[in-house]
């Protein structure tokens, strides 16, 4: 069944780019970030709301899902690209938007670094919800 599929796809797409997500921000881009992010426009870590979080990444994990169920995307390679190419755009769009409405990133390489990290965080979700999409799950 498709509605299935879907599931187990944005499940684990959502997973998996909360967790890359945590290893690029809290971890590798974390002094990056201090320097050219306005922090007082940050909650701090143990001030983050979290149920704001989850449905963040659950909403572009199953938005891949459902597009990839649309359009029949199939595989690793083919979810990668269609991920990477929808999680580009939708980067853009909301970093642009955030970078010209408010004072949260401190100059234009910064706005640019982020559209990057979310476009390779939504290529890996990507392959991986196609992956697990494809995984013996027979429609009924």
């Amino acid at each position: 069944m498709e509605i299935r599929k879907i599931l187990f796809g944005g499940l684990a797409g959502t997973v998996t780019i909360l967790v890359l997500s945590w290893l690029t921000y809290v971890i590798l881009l974390k002094d990056y970030i201090a320097a050219n992010y306005n922090q007082s426009t940050m909650r701090p870590l143990d001030e983050q709301v979290i149920w704001a979080m989850l449905l963040s990444y659950l909403s572009i994990g199953f938005l891949l899902a459902i597009i990839f169920s649309w359009t029949k995307t199939k595989g690793i390679m083919a979810g990668a690209k269609v991920g990477g190419i929808i999680g580009l755009l939708v980067a853009i769009y909301f970093d642009t938007t955030l970078h010209f409405l408010s004072t949260m990133f401190l100059n234009t390489s910064a706005v640019f670094v982020d559209i990057i990290v979310n476009t390779v965080l939504a290529t890996i979700g990507g392959g991986v919800i196609a992956w697990v999409m494809g995984l013996g799950i027979k429609e009924a």
